[in-house]
């Protein structure tokens, strides 16, 4: 019993003014030897591990607040709450709290949140001031009230004075009463003083005020008085909004009258901080703090009270998934599960982990499948958010649950590709949904999110699976319509330029515009599976028609994802690219761009600059060769001078390369003749004699090897001194010497020199038989990578 008793969950208010939930466990005051205090110490539940230790200082101000929730301050930017499961524990860790700083249990806050402007003044207070003095509640002095509330607001002290005022007389239910009268008179006057009185208790920022106010019986009669500001010139009419447009609407009957009641008070309390309080002042920024605490822990005991309700989530799913089910009622559903997901945000992580894993095996996937199919955009749009949640959470656990559908003929009935073509069937003019969904499809295939250690192989079987089942989907519209006219289309049109691509249609351009922005994501991201994609339906040919189109942001698309793949630099794509003769159209839509100097101008000039710094060689070669004469005359800037520059600086420097090979060759003869003239002096007698012998058949063998030696040296890459002597001193010592050196000639290597380049790449020798095979085929033939 004492466990569940002090079980607590300890919360930190972080920069954004947030509560973060630090985790659960147990809750005890115990005195810690090494710090000489007694401290409130919480071990998690889960392990033991110490999640708080926190010394009770005597100096602290502790806030007891809605009979469960203890808060406080460490540090001018550090807050801890207490958050216990049963009131009793809260009442008892207070009272060791309060003992140990000799207070009275009954108060709501230890200590006076006493500030330097205010420590000169308290010796003037007189010792009988402990209690603000309010006028007696009255038609008469309505004014008098406010004008009291309102002065207390700059005063920490003497708005917790107030608040103890307030509540010590029930002074909020006699001016709630004073709100009825006020509005049977039509006392319009009295009706502003109220305004300004309910608004500056609300900013007393205390939350025993806030469970008095809030409660049923007062809650409406607080909207009340917030609708008559003196500074509008009708009351605005909240009451009506939040009792008659605003239904609440049990997807399923709750039974239970605890939550039912939380759930109207979290909603209408967010409705007078979002909707009818104006937005706080830089001075007012901190009053409504503990308003806003308020609303965030009512939101998690709704979620933990539907999270354990298994019953009541389970019948909701049997509802939604049930094709008998009508559209309206499955539209509530939906809306309910999004309302539900959003409250989700307040758990804690580990907390959260679950609520998701308990949608997911309660089938959550599945009927999203089913809902975003609908007609209905309401219907879409709520399935949309809910998705996006799950995606956010755990990206991971939505490709699993895709890649483990079953694998029918028709793959429209796959999630992925159902979003797919919900962003591709937008009809939003703006295409607001279809962002949204682009982005839910980012975040699914960004191979970042894809690292789990759990799951090592995830990265290479969704990748697999997304490029054979999911994207000739995505592409399926950009394909369509950039389709190639015939052959007579293109000769009675001539050189005159008609934009065929998604003529007057805005909404179409804008996505394709989208689906260009995913694959230019790809191409940097998924470089293996991409690159074979491309080659094998020729995709950088059709995307670069669109640089015709007349919305200049969809050829802006269409370079840069030209533009992400020339920045690769890969030689594959390069190859790929000269064959295929892609820099035409850009060239194209610079000249034609003319000297106009804009975005599309800059990008495209950009493109190059990035050739010619980098040094693509390939590329250099191929644009000089074949797009200079059309180019030269852009002086305007010197990025094409400078790619000729470059080219002709590797050409000189490919044919001074080739001179060297010609000048080393002769020396290396004749070293090797002066080896072989020393050779024969320092011979003895004998062999002298042997020589002579066989005078007639050496000189002749000798001037075959001298001829075959010269046609070595001829070539590109000549043999070394070392490995001619080698061959020499092997012919010398060789019984048969004309033979040997015959049968060694061969072993020689002879490059042939005309087919040295004027590109020089590291690779260039094993690359010639590939290009001359690639030669023979489209790119739409060739082989894909790593076949």
């Amino acid at each position: 019993m004492s466990d569940t008793r002090r079980r607590v969950k300890v919360y930190t208010l972080n920069e954004d003014r947030q509560w973060d939930d630090r985790g659960t466990g147990h809750v005890s005051s115990t005195y810690v030897e090494r710090l000489r205090e007694i401290c409130l110490l919480v071990r998690a539940e889960s392990d033991g591990s110490l999640l708080l230790e926190s010394k009770i200082s005597p100096n602290t101000a502790y806030q007891k607040q809605q009979d469960t929730l203890i808060v406080w301050s460490e540090a001018e930017n550090y807050d801890l709450a207490l958050s216990f499961q049963e009131k009793a524990g809260c009442d008892e860790i207070w009272e060791k709290i309060c003992q140990v700083q000799g207070k009275d249990p009954a108060v709501e806050i230890t200590q006076d949140p006493i500030d330097e402007s205010e420590e000169e003044r308290v010796d003037e207070l007189p010792e009988t001031s402990h209690l603000v003095e309010l006028p007696p509640c009255e038609l008469a002095r309505l004014e008098e009230i406010a004008d009291l509330v309102t002065s207390v607001l700059s005063s920490p002290i003497r708005r917790e004075k107030l608040a103890l005022a307030l509540m010590s007389e029930g002074y909020i239910k006699k001016l709630l009463q004073l709100f009825r009268t006020c509005e049977d008179l039509e006392d319009l006057e009295g009706l502003h003083h109220l305004y300004e009185i309910v608004r500056g208790v609300l900013f007393l920022n205390k939350a025993a005020l806030f469970e008095v106010m809030f409660s049923d019986d007062c809650i409406m009669d607080v909207v009340g008085c917030l609708e008559y500001d003196p500074a509008l010139v009708q009351p605005k009419r909240h009451r009506e909004f939040l009792t008659k447009t605003a239904k609440f609407k049990e997807v399923v009957p709750i039974t239970d009258s605890e939550l039912r009641q939380k759930i109207h008070q979290t909603y209408r309390v967010q409705y007078i901080q979002d909707i009818i309080l104006p937005t706080p002042s830089v001075f007012e920024e901190n009053f409504l703090s503990t308003l806003t605490s308020f609303i965030f822990f009512n939101k998690v005991e709704i979620v933990s009270m539907l999270q354990e309700n298994e019953k009541l989530l389970t019948e909701v799913f049997a509802q939604l998934t049930d094709e008998a089910t009508e559209d309206n009622k499955r539209r509530e559903l939906v809306n309910f599960f999004k309302e539900f997901c959003a409250f989700s945000q307040t758990l804690q992580p580990q907390n959260r982990d679950a609520f998701f894993k308990t949608l997911a095996n309660l089938g959550i996937l599945p009927a999203l499948e089913i809902v975003m199919a609908m007609d209905d955009l309401q219907v879409r749009a709520a399935a949309t958010d809910i998705l996006s949640y799950l995606v956010e959470f755990s990206p991971s656990m939505v490709r699993e649950f895709v890649m483990q559908e079953p694998q029918q003929a028709d793959d429209d009935v796959l999630l992925i590709n159902v979003v797919i073509k919900q962003m591709i069937c937008d009809s939003d003019p703006e295409l607001g949904g279809a962002v949204q969904l682009m982005g839910l499809l980012r975040t699914l295939i960004d191979p970042e999110n894809m690292l789990a250690p759990t799951n090592k192989t995830e990265k290479t079987e969704f990748l697999s699976f997304f490029y054979k089942y999911c994207m000739h989907v995505l592409t399926a519209p950009l394909l369509a319509n950039t389709a190639e006219d015939s052959d007579e289309r293109e000769i009675q049109e001539g050189s005159t330029k008609i934009n065929r691509v998604c003529p007057d249609n805005f909404q179409t351009a804008q996505l394709l515009a989208l689906i260009l922005e995913l694959l230019t994501f790809c191409v940097e991201h998924h470089t293996y599976h991409m690159k074979n994609y491309i080659m094998n339906t020729d995709l950088l040919r059709r995307v670069l028609v669109l640089m015709n189109s007349k919305h200049t942001f969809l050829a802006l698309c269409a370079l840069r994802f030209m533009r992400r793949i020339i920045g690769l630099k890969d030689e594959y794509y390069n190859r790929y690219i000269i064959k295929g003769n892609l820099f035409e159209p850009v060239i194209n839509a610079l000249l034609d761009n003319g000297t106009r100097y804009n975005l599309l101008n800059s990008a495209i000039i950009e493109l190059f600059e990035f050739i010619k710094v980098e040094d693509v060689k390939s590329l250099i070669a191929h644009i000089v060769d074949h797009f200079y004469k059309a180019l030269e005359s852009i002086e305007y800037v010197q990025t094409f001078k400078g790619l000729k520059g470059r080219y002709e600086q590797e050409k000189d420097r490919q044919t001074q390369r080739f001179r060297r090979y010609r000048r080393e060759a002769r020396p290396v003869e004749d070293d090797e003749e002066m080896w072989l003239n020393e050779d024969e002096e320092d011979d003895d007698e004998a062999a002298e004699e042997k020589s002579r012998s066989d005078e007639e058949p050496f000189p002749e063998s000798y001037e075959k090897f001298m001829e075959a030696k010269k046609g070595a040296a001829n070539g590109a890459n000549g043999p070394s001194s070392a490995n001619s002597k080698a061959a020499t001193s092997a012919s010398a010592t060789s019984p048969n010497g004309s033979s040997a050196k015959a049968a060694a000639l061969p072993a020689t290597p002879v490059v042939k020199t005309a087919m040295v380049g004027l590109v020089d790449y590291p690779d260039d020798e094993d690359e010639d038989e590939e290009e001359d095979e690639e030669e023979e085929q489209s790119p739409r033939k060739r082989p894909r990578l790593g076949s």
